[in-house]
C-alpha cells in the first residue's frame, strides 16, 4: 500500500491543494496502519497484539480520515467545481458511491476496537485488521480513480 501511495503522490501531488491534503491524510493513516500491524519499516522483533492505546489512536486516525473525506475534501472539491462551472459526471458519481460503500465496514472496525481494554483478548484481531487493510486498499483505489477524474476535470475549462 505504501509503494502504491508513493506512485499516486508523485502522479497527482502538487496539482491541487485539495488533493494534496487528501494525500497527506492518507499517508498518515497508512503510516499508522503499518505501525499497528508491524509492517516494514515498523516491524517488531516478535509479533504482538497492539495495546488498547495503540488501537484507540489508530481508530481515531481512521475516523478522522473518513470524516475528512466526507465532510471536508469532497465538499472542497464540489465548491471548486461550482466556482468554475463543473458538474460531476456519472463516472464520478459512481466512483464516489463506491468509496462510500467502504465507509461502514471501516467504521465497524472502529466500533469494535476503539474502546477495548488491556484485558480484552482480541481473538479476532488478526482477521479483522487484515480485512480492514483490504477495505482501506479498496477505498484508496476508488479514491485514486476519483482523484484522476477530478484532476482531469479541473485541467479543462467548462464546456471544452
Amino acid at each position: 500500500m505504501l509503494s502504491k501511495f508513493e506512485q499516486v503522490q508523485q502522479q497527482w501531488g502538487g496539482n491541487s491543494d485539495v488533493i494534496d491534503q487528501w494525500l497527506l491524510n492518507r499517508q498518515q493513516l497508512l503510516t499508522d496502519y503499518c505501525k499497528l500491524v508491524g509492517l516494514p519499516p515498523y516491524e517488531q522483533a516478535a509479533r504482538q497484539l497492539p495495546s488498547s492505546s495503540q488501537l484507540e489512536l489508530f481508530c481515531g486516525q481512521l475516523v478522522d480520515y473518513i470524516s475528512a473525506g466526507h465532510f471536508k475534501i469532497y465538499n472542497m472539491v464540489m465548491d471548486r467545481w461550482n466556482q468554475t462551472g463543473f458538474k460531476a459526471t456519472p463516472e464520478m458519481t459512481y466512483t464516489y458511491e463506491q468509496i462510500m460503500a467502504t465507509t461502514d465496514p471501516l467504521l465497524n472496525f472502529n466500533d469494535k476496537y476503539a474502546e477495548v481494554s488491556e484485558d480484552d483478548p482480541l481473538e479476532d484481531f488478526d482477521p479483522d485488521i487484515s480485512a480492514m487493510g483490504e477495505m482501506m486498499e479498496k477505498r484508496f483505489d476508488f479514491e485514486d480513480q476519483l482523484i484522476q477524474l477530478i484532476t482531469e476535470s479541473l485541467m479543462k475549462p467548462p464546456g471544452a
